[in-house]
């Protein structure tokens, strides 16, 4: 099959899980940039980055590189790019995003239009036709200009990869699907360790939490605009790509995830997404105010977005909220707590300094990872053994 150059846009400043995703699923990492890692695959590689990657916002499919500093030799580059390679004759192309950082052109609708009237003559040429119908698979493309540095990508996703399937009740401030994943990879947690999200909304930390644990793939159950590339990506390459994911789920392992809030209908609202994402089984939800949070496990994960004072009359009630989490995470000594927030005074009313502070976006809004590191567990002890080599059994 014919090796691409596939890009992978992902959160600011959090490409590094990315890699890491990328690198697991056996592909060869090309470049590491803010914002986006390229990578090396086939048409397999497309169906399966779709498929398994949960921090990638979407699968792009590289077309071409140039330098462009006027819109004619935008127009040059955009039509020296085989599209007759990529686009069949009844293709409906055309930018869906133009974006332009430290370059001489910037408006985004000239870009797109340039640009379409360029490939329209190229393939002009390679079909003998002077009209497309445009009544045949999608084939959307990205321009990304960098520095006068032009990257023409086709979008094999179509809706972002935020978009698992599962989320139709949403609530307030929610943090996406793929940021809620990207930040559950920066922590130690695995599986066997209990995790509570105390703010849960509309569930989104647990899901992604329980989809990790059980292998449930995050693209298995939604569709993607390269289904239609029949041209490029034979069908049975995605059936292959689905079974892949179906036989590595795994249901039946031991987990204890759970999820609450103060907002009764955001619970039974997470309740339904996590039934949705078919991980049910594996949380628990429960209506309660953070003040009421505590636990008798030890070693555990706090994780959450508590509200940061999105309107105006809200803000009066931070100061207080973010002291009861500070109560709570004392109260739970041996555990670690992670925590999204826009509050500027966050720290200040918790009570103590986070270890780790990271930036990050969560949408538009500038906001901060907060990571307060508990105690490691201690290592199991050894039991020891007979001599025959089996472990001594307590009587």
């Amino acid at each position: 099959m014919k090796t691409y150059e596939l890009i992978a846009p992902c959160h600011f400043g959090l490409e590094a899980v990315l890699k890491r995703e990328i690198y697991d699923l056996g592909y060869e990492i090309t470049k590491v940039e803010d914002g986006k890692i390229s990578f090396l695959g086939d048409a397999e590689a497309v169906c399966r980055a779709n498929i398994f990657l949960r921090t990638a916002e979407r699968v792009l499919l590289k077309a071409g590189q140039f330098r462009a500093g006027t819109f004619e030799e935008l127009f040059q580059g955009i039509r020296e790019i085989p599209w007759e390679d990529f686009i069949p004759s009844d293709g409906r192309f055309w930018v869906a995003k133009a974006s332009s950082v430290k370059s001489k052109l910037f408006s985004a609708t000239d870009i797109q239009s340039v640009t379409k009237k360029a490939m329209v003559e190229r393939l002009k040429g390679s079909y003998h036709t002077s009209w497309f119908p445009e009544d045949g698979a999608d084939y959307p493309l990205r321009l990304f200009l960098l520095k006068d540095e032009v990257t023409v990508a086709m979008d094999t996703t179509g809706d972002s990869l935020h978009k698992r399937g599962y989320r139709l009740h949403v609530g307030k401030a929610p943090i996406s699907e793929t940021l809620a994943a990207s930040l559950l990879m920066l922590t130690p947690w695995k599986s066997g360790r209990i995790l509570v999200d105390p703010f849960c909304g509309s569930g989104t930390f647990p899901i992604e939490a329980a989809m990790m644990a059980a292998n449930v793939a995050p693209g298995m159950n939604r569709s993607f605009t390269a289904e239609g590339w029949t041209n490029l990506i034979e069908p049975k390459l995605w059936q292959e790509a689905v079974e892949e994911a179906q036989e590595q789920v795994d249901l039946g392992i031991e987990a204890d995830i759970q999820g609450y809030d103060i907002d009764g209908q955001a619970v039974r609202a997470a309740r339904e997404n996590a039934r949705r994402a078919g991980v049910e089984s594996l949380i628990h939800f429960q209506q309660r105010p953070i003040s009421e949070l505590r636990h008798p496990k030890k070693y555990g994960f706090l994780i959450g977005n508590p509200p940061y004072g999105e309107r105006l009359e809200d803000k009066a009630s931070l100061p207080g909220l973010y002291k009861e989490i500070g109560e709570a995470i004392s109260r739970l000594d041996s555990w670690s707590a992670y925590l999204v927030t826009a509050y500027e005074d966050a720290q200040k009313y918790i009570g103590q300094k986070a270890d780790k502070n990271r930036k990050i976006y969560n949408g538009m809004i500038k906001a901060y990872f907060y990571q307060f590191l508990g105690p490691k567990p201690p290592r199991p002890k050894p039991q020891p053994h007979r001599g025959d080599g089996t472990p001594h059994q307590d009587s």
